[in-house]
């Protein structure tokens, strides 16, 4: 299952908040997605299940990612940052029973709704490279290690106690990481001002 979190405020992006770089275009899309679309669709080619996290103020965006196939947690949770984010993502995924055929969750995808180049091969790698209830799964590109990342689910209630904004970066540092060599810049660039979109 895949987490995608959705509800940072991109003020880099525009300090004014009125533009949502998660519903901008992205360029030579051919299919003309805005930047959270093409993150969902690179999960959903990969995954059957992908929660995205969002502000409860995005009711576009809302409608923008139920129609890619992604289930919709809406929550104040965001304001706090990117570790409240995540914890409210795989509370809202805990306290409702999965559907048929997902009984068994091997764990969770991490990934940023502002990381569209991603390719799918590479969450299946990373999704692949995750094989004990306790392990955590990283991808590199040339030595910088990226998004997303796989978390096993003995690292589940970890997970929903997060808050604030630093994500699972405790996590990251204290546990042992497989780190799966891709070659794939997507990993390691993100959509955070005007000028990545250029």
């Amino acid at each position: 299952m895949a987490i995608l979190l959705a509800g940072g405020l991109g003020t880099r992006f525009d300090a004014a908040g009125r533009r949502n770089k998660l519903l901008a275009p992205l360029p030579g899309d051919p299919l003309n997605r805005p930047v959270a679309l093409a993150s969902a669709h690179a999960l959903l080619a990969v995954l059957p299940r992908v929660i995205a996290v969002v502000r409860p103020d995005s009711a576009e965006l809302e409608n923008v990612l139920l129609q890619a196939g992604c289930e919709v947690v809406m929550s104040h949770a965001t304001q706090r940052g990117m570790g409240a984010t995540l914890a409210a993502g795989i509370r809202s995924s805990v306290d409702e029973a999965p559907p048929p055929g997902l009984e068994h969750l091997d764990g969770w995808l991490v990934a940023l709704a502002d990381m569209p180049y991603i390719h799918p091969h590479t969450i299946r790698a990373i999704a692949g490279g995750l094989t004990s209830p306790e392990g955590i799964v990283a991808p590199s590109y040339q030595g910088q290690r990226g998004h997303p990342v796989a978390f096993g689910s003995a690292l589940t209630s970890r997970l929903a106690a997060l808050d604030g904004d630093i994500g699972a970066r405790d996590l990251l540092i204290g546990g042992h990481i497989t780190i799966v060599d891709v070659d794939d810049a997507g990993i390691v660039r993100d959509i955070d001002t005007p000028d990545d979109l250029r």
